[in-house]
Parts: structure tokens; sequence; C-alpha cells
């Protein structure tokens, strides 16, 4: 899915101009691979390895360093998992709620610290890999996945008869609100990051000094909301298809 296609906004400063809708892309033979977004992407994952091997090399009663910042993450984690899937059914879910909102987290966070602008490719410019619409798509319809596996896993065939509950009269209903989800999952992510960039953009343009940076801090504040938003999503939908149609929904 390719958006805002051929969409520009420059400024005359190298690291505040911003493109949208213009990518470079590997051929290798038949397939297409969108360059920016698997170079960034890669970044990234290597990023959290690196710091998962360096926590765990060597493990200390006492944690330092890395290791207390990943043992942190992973209590942050595994209470956000607890709130949202009680008890008995959290544990499972730890290591992909927990890779969602890591990869997200670190990936909004590269793209308001790191100058990625300052690396020149072909056709377009590296940013965040949530700066890309195809991301966020990949990682809600990975979320859909996840919560239909739950569901059919626990409940087998009758896990499907949440589309005629409590009537069949709402079966179209509850067949579209499966597809808003990871749609809603999808523009939020991507509507954010992007809107976050544009608006530093803009104030680097127009004032380029000292008034951006407070808008710069409140954007990492921002990305870090939106990392621990989409997590907490994928739980409560989660809850919800291993606990039948469910009393509350989640938007």
């Amino acid at each position: 899915m390719e958006l805002f296609a051929g969409l520009k906004v420059f400024t005359f400063l190298p690291l505040a101009s911003l493109e949208v809708g213009e990518h470079f892309y590997w051929h290798f033979g038949g397939w297409t691979v969108h360059g920016q977004v698997f170079m960034t992407s890669w970044f990234v994952i290597g990023l959290l390895v690196i710091a998962s091997l360096a926590a765990t090399r060597n493990v200390q009663r006492v944690p330092r360093g890395v290791q207390n910042f990943m043992e942190f993450a992973l209590e942050f984690v595994r209470d956000l998992a607890k709130n949202q899937l009680g008890e008995k059914e959290y544990r499972p879910w730890v290591p992909f709620i927990g890779t969602l909102f890591l990869f997200i987290f670190v990936s909004n966070w590269s793209g308001a610290l790191l100058p990625w602008k300052l690396i020149h490719i072909p056709v377009g410019e590296l940013a965040a890999p949530t700066n890309d619409i195809n991301t966020t798509v990949a990682l809600a319809l990975l979320t859909s996945l996840a919560y239909f596996f739950a569901g059919f896993r626990k409940r087998g065939l009758k896990y499907f008869a949440k589309y005629i509950e409590p009537t069949p009269i709402l079966l179209p209903i509850n067949i579209l609100e499966d597809f808003t989800k990871p749609l809603s999952l999808s523009f939020r992510l991507f509507g954010n990051i992007v809107a976050d960039e544009l608006v530093v953009a803009v104030l680097v343009l127009l004032v380029p000094l000292f008034i951006p940076l407070p808008v710069m801090a409140l954007g990492l504040f921002t990305s870090a909301i939106q990392a621990l938003v989409f997590a907490t999503l994928a739980a409560a939908y989660i809850h919800e298809a291993l606990e039948g149609h469910g009393d509350e929904h989640h938007d």
C-alpha cells in the first residue's frame, strides 16, 4: 500500500527535509524489496539483538548497565501483558507483546534521535521504519494473526461463533470490526510518527535554532506512548479473542 505518492516537504536545511511517498527499491529477480524500510528495520533489529546478547552474556545477581535496563524492560512488558490478559493467560504472550513494544519503541526513537538524513540514497530518504505505512500495516496484520490464532487455539471452531453473537444479524458488523482493528492500529501509529516529523521539519525551517527542541523532546515522549498504545491494544485484542466476544471493545 503506497499513500501520499509524490508528496514532498522540503526546507533549506538538509536535516529538516522530509519526503513522503518516494521510495528506494532493490530488485532481486522477480522480487522487489523496499530498501529504506529494509535497512532501517534491520538496524533496529540489530540494536535489539546486540542489547539482548550484552544483557545475557554475563548475568549478574545484582544487575547493572544493559542487564539492568533489559530486566526493567522485561518487567514492564510482563506487567503490561498481565494487566491485559490476566494472571493465567499472559505468560505465553509476553515474547510477542514485548517484541512489538520494543521494536516500535526503538524504531520511533531512531527516527527522532538518529540523523538518518545525513545518509543519502538515490531516491527518497532514510527514516524510522514506522515512518512508512508498509511497516505499520505489517505490524497490525501480525497482531490480527496473533489474536485469531489465540482464539482458534483455545476455542477451536467455536471461536467463529462470536460473529453471530448475540444475534446473527450482527454478522456483517462483527466481521467489519475485525477489519477495522488492523486499520486503526496501522494508521494511528503511521499518522502520529509522520505528523511529528512534519511538525519538526516545518519548525526547523521557520525557526531553526531553539524552538524545535521542545517539540523534538515532546516527539520522543509521544513516540514512546505510541509504542505503549500499540502493544496495549494488541494485548487487549488477544484477551478479547481468548475470552470470546467480550463485554468491552477496545479501539
